[in-house]
């Protein structure tokens, strides 16, 4: 069985390939443009992407293929519907990632709840040395255990978020974008009430025609100016140029952001052009990326592969 894996490098180098290899003849691309896909796939029974599109023409381009596998939970880079019309699984993983994003939402909340880059910045700085204060009383912090958690989007991540929250001892609750209460343990409310009461809004939810543009300059201004906006679900629900002025302006206090809506990052992109860069935490989309988690998506994806290996 020919196995192409389009975008390997988005997986990491410390992973191991070779059980892939063990599922027949396995080639891994590093990365691949638009331009070079349909020469990569001709031959290829089974297609392996992260991030690459595959729509009509590319799926056309490999006469032979059986399975299409996303190295991800989304699966809006793939033409699904056109590839189900031709009778082409397209199988994603699920799962795998929860334990990372959560430890990674909590490192950005604390972080930036703490302002730990300054004070690391005032010692490391000599600034600290040179006082006479064994403190620094310069940034004030609060306890997470006064705050109200709010969250949107309680899947697995979300759900697993507020338990930590409610360990903290904040007082946790969500806003179903769809309206569905997918949780009993928290309670529910309206979207106004989130934004008008939560000290902290953490974003765990998909981008959809519900969730794009959730966020803008409207929706911060209804928040608390003492709060904070946490985004590790995707880039697009809140909209960036607004999240910017907000935070540069006091509107918000400030902001984490592990996803943006185009990625890598433009050079030119107003979270990098701010007058108050420290009211804003940046990671580059690396909540999913423990080593754990890409260590279990890698033995999900064979999992997928030999689901249809052994079907055949």
């Amino acid at each position: 069985m020919k196995i192409v894996f389009l975008d390997q490098a988005t997986m990491g180098d410390d992973i191991s390939f070779s059980q892939f290899e063990e599922l027949g003849d396995y080639t891994g691309w590093p990365l691949t443009s638009p331009e070079e896909i349909a020469d990569r796939i001709s031959d290829a029974e089974v297609v392996i992407v992260n991030k690459v599109v595959l729509g009509k023409r590319e799926i056309d381009s490999a006469p032979r293929l059986r399975l299409i596998c996303v190295a991800a939970t989304g699966t809006n880079n793939i033409d699904s519907d056109y590839a189900a019309s031709k009778g082409i699984p397209v199988k994603n993983v699920k799962g795998y990632s929860t334990e990372s994003v959560t430890q990674i939402t909590f490192a950005q909340i604390l972080a930036l709840l703490n302002h730990i880059p300054y004070f690391d910045n005032y010692v490391k700085s000599g600034e600290y040395s040179r006082g006479k204060m064994y403190s620094n009383l310069q940034r004030q912090f609060s306890e997470l255990s006064t705050m109200k958690f709010g969250i949107i989007g309680m899947g697995d991540i979300g759900r697993n978020v507020a338990r930590i929250a409610s360990a903290f001892g904040a007082e946790v609750q969500y806003y179903s974008t769809s309206g569905t209460a997918h949780c009993k343990d928290y309670p529910m409310v309206t979207f106004e009430e989130l934004l008008n009461t939560s000290d902290i809004i953490s974003i765990h939810s998909p981008l959809n025609e519900k969730t794009k543009n959730l966020i803008t300059m409207r929706e911060m201004k209804l928040m608390k100016s003492s709060a904070l906006i946490v985004n590790l679900g995707r880039g697009g629900i809140v909209n960036e140029r607004d999240l910017a002025t907000a935070v540069d302006n006091g509107i918000i206090a400030g902001a984490a952001i592990d996803v943006f809506e185009k990625e890598p990052l433009p050079a030119d992109h107003p979270f990098l052009l701010m007058n108050n860069p420290d009211r804003l935490l940046l990671t580059p989309h690396v909540g999913w990326a423990s080593v754990q988690a890409r260590t279990r998506l890698a033995g999900m994806i064979v999992g997928n592969i030999k689901s249809i290996i052994q079907s055949i």
